[in-house]
């Protein structure tokens, strides 16, 4: 019988020039839609830190990581919403390992 649901993580990095509010206002929407479309195991807000290299001119950004179990559905849409979002450079939805 195949699983009804999985794990994943999703590792999204926010604008730094955002305000704090705006920044947890983000946060906050993203944790959101992954509780109502699944559960959060895990939430890690790891803060500013610098890129590897510039993104659009841009070398440092705020970084999330969330734990989530949800249905095999909901990562795609959820890798969708996050690549339309602006306050959004980079973001990446995987499934997590046993």
């Amino acid at each position: 019988m195949a699983k009804v649901t999985e794990k994943y993580e999703v590792l999204y990095i926010l604008n730094p020039n955002l305000s704090e509010e705006d920044t947890q206002a983000v946060v906050e929407k993203f944790k959101t839609l992954i509780e109502q479309n699944g559960t959060v195991d895990e939430m890690e807000e790891w803060g500013k830190r610098k890129l590897a290299y510039e993104i659009n001119h841009i070398s440092e950004g705020y970084y999330v990581l969330v734990k989530f179990t949800s249905g095999p559905e909901f990562p795609a849409e959820l890798s969708r919403i996050l690549g339309i979002t602006d306050s959004v450079i980079r973001s990446l939805v995987t499934l997590r390992g046993e």
